[in-house]
């Protein structure tokens, strides 16, 4: 197997036009396509990054909250690449959207941080 890159990561919001308003104009992501599914009373939004990758934002009238504190096995969050952080933290604190502190990657050298979407789910900015 050949695995070429990342094609999608799948999220599910609470509020489909609150989650759209902070993925595409407070993160910039731009809409491929949205539908309303009727039959299941849910949206799904397919959002672009710049380099291609997407997000896919579904949103459901009542889905049970993510289990995030204490760790839970399964995926952790959304790292998104930004080559300033401290442009993109003062954007997000423009837009009233609280980061962490910037830490160092013990590892790389590179500079993060974590905010978090309307849900709580953890996102990641990482510099590089």
């Amino acid at each position: 197997m050949r695995i070429a890159g990342l094609h999608h990561v799948a999220i599910i919001a609470s509020d489909h036009a609150r989650s759209k308003r902070f993925y595409t104009e407070v993160l910039g992501l731009r809409v491929v396509a949205e539908h309303y599914r009727a039959e299941r009373d849910s949206w799904k939004l397919d959002l672009a990054l710049p380099d291609g990758t997407q997000v896919e934002l579904f949103s459901f009238p009542s889905p049970p909250p993510r289990v995030s504190r204490p760790e839970a096995c399964g995926l952790r969050h959304l790292a998104l690449r930004v080559a300033d952080l401290d442009e993109a933290v003062a954007h997000l604190d423009a837009h009233g959207v609280p980061t962490q502190p910037v830490r160092v990657d013990e590892y790389t050298g590179r500079r993060f941080t974590f905010f978090a979407d309307p849900d709580d789910l953890p996102l990641e900015l990482y510099e590089g």
